[in-house]
């Protein structure tokens, strides 16, 4: 049996102080359709309404939400009680 399964492995709760950063090479960096950090610093201020203003942006919902996100270690359901047609949203737009 490996550690993990005997329970000396590393947890979920290992990963929540994840710290380290990975930067896109430069190359790939320039040629990206971003040209600030305004969206990352959104972000970062309010999490759920920043994702909330995506999806409402983004999607199209045939029904609305109720709850943004159900945070439940180590599960995450996002946009609960909504309801999506992926062909309208994936296919119909383009």
């Amino acid at each position: 049996m490996s550690d993990a399964q005997q329970g000396s492995g590393p947890t979920i709760e290992d990963y929540l102080l994840e710290d380290r950063h990975f930067p896109p090479p430069p190359a790939f960096a320039a040629d990206a359709l971003v040209s600030s950090n305004a969206l990352h610093e959104e972000a970062d201020r309010d999490h759920e309404g920043f994702w909330a203003r995506q999806a409402a942006d983004l999607l199209d919902w045939q029904r609305d939400w109720d709850t943004i996100c159900d945070w439940d270690l180590p599960f995450a359901r996002w946009f609960v009680g909504g309801q999506l047609n992926v062909a309208e949203n994936c296919l119909d737009r383009h």
